[in-house]
């Protein structure tokens, strides 16, 4: 048994008949009602880590844009962007109310919801100092070369699985994780070819190249507390949970974000710059509006994830959309896809399907375990029936 949980790939929320429990041995015969209904119930799991998957890949690619667009349309406050990353945190109330409460939405007791108001502070000041970093780190950074250095924070993710949600780390991972840093190393080499060769453009390249690794590390070191946060302090993994642990944790960071605006006094900024935003006054206002939502799409999708499967996973999905973006940045942008890219792309692509083969692998050897297990149950209970 120890061996079956072993193998398992982090993996929750699958139904137990997955998981190779003994109870479940009697139900595993053909045309059982009880085996259909499991069938269903794990292709329901996957459907819905499908749906997530698509909130994180499109949300993602929507708000990096948008994010770009405001800066290309002439927008200048770090702290408007790190504000809008984490700003549209109040409409999950909308969701979070249409969402009917299931039996694992019990109210945690009094120990525990003074721990979870410590993790929401904690998280959402990780957040707000993240958000800041990626906000500078987008402004000196293409937006292709920023999405494709932003892959480092899997490498970082599979550090703190490790040691934080105890990880399994096998050979497909490392592959993963290697490739992908080698993807952001080669970007960071060949630096040159996005643009001017003047040394202010290569000051602003290499600090917004440092900025968007650092927040990778610490983007990586927030999914794995939100993991740690659903498995030791919430102890479920229920939409309604996952919507109350993000949208509090990001009204933390909207916070740091406010207080940010107007401790640098970026505040006395933003009418002259709704003034002077290509486009007006109301393209400013939606594209920042855009900005908001589609971040918080983005992370319902992953921070779902983050409980229905784990960091790692989530992670790992999110550097999906490193093909996505770099591609629609040349069409909207006028970024020029390098040679240098396409190889960072598709070393970023081997990555990720490194990983999705360990998983792939992990499945099928869970399953493999789990019907040896009921095999060994059947046998056992025929040896019983012919002892009586």
């Amino acid at each position: 048994m120890a061996h079956a949980q072993e193998i398992q790939l982090q993996i929750r929320g699958v139904p137990e008949q997955e998981s190779g429990h003994k109870d479940d041995c009697h139900d595993s015969a053909p045309k059982s009602p009880t085996r259909r209904l499991a069938v269903a119930s794990g292709v329901r799991w996957w459907a819905m880590v499908a749906v997530d998957m698509v909130m994180l890949l499109s949300g993602g690619t929507v708000a990096t844009l948008l994010s770009r667009l405001y800066y290309n349309s002439g927008g200048n406050s770090k702290w408007m962007t790190t504000l809008t990353q984490s700003g549209g945190a109040p409409l999950l109330a909308i969701p979070l109310l249409l969402t009917p409460p299931s039996e694992d939405d019990r109210q945690p007791p009094a120990a525990a919801s003074s721990k979870l108001a410590a993790v929401y502070a904690i998280i959402g000041v990780l957040i707000g100092l993240d958000n800041l970093m990626y906000a500078y780190a987008l402004q000196y950074l293409p937006v292709s070369t920023f999405s494709l250095v932003a892959s480092s924070q899997l490498a970082f993710n599979a550090v703190t699985s490790r040691l934080i949600n105890a990880q399994r780390f096998t050979p497909l991972i490392a592959n993963s994780v290697v490739v992908l840093t080698f993807a952001a190393t080669v970007l960071a080499i060949g630096s040159s070819s996005d643009g001017s060769s003047s040394s202010n453009y290569h000051y602003n390249y290499a600090a917004g190249f440092v900025l968007t690794v650092a927040a990778s590390a610490a983007f990586a070191l927030i999914l794995s507390l939100y993991e740690l946060t659903f498995e030791r302090v919430v102890m479920a993994q229920t939409a309604r949970w996952v919507l109350r642990v993000q949208m509090n944790s990001n009204l933390v960071a909207s916070v740091v974000a406010v207080m940010g605006l107007f401790a640098s006094g970026e505040w006395r900024t933003v009418p002259g710059e709704m003034a002077a935003f290509r486009g007006g006054t109301v393209r400013y206002v939606t594209t920042l509006a855009g900005t908001a939502a589609a971040w918080q799409a983005a992370l319902v999708g992953q921070i779902r994830l983050v409980a229905r499967v784990s960091s790692l996973f989530a992670n790992a999905t999110g550097v999906v959309q490193l093909p996505l973006v770099p591609l629609f940045a040349v069409v909207l942008f006028g970024d020029r896809m390098t040679g240098i890219k396409v190889v960072a792309m598709l070393m970023s692509a081997w990555g990720f399907m490194s990983y999705a083969y360990q998983h792939y692998l992990d499945g099928r050897r869970a399953a493999g375990t789990a019907r040896a297990q009921c095999s060994m149950c059947a046998a056992q209970a025929a040896s019983d029936a012919d002892a009586s």
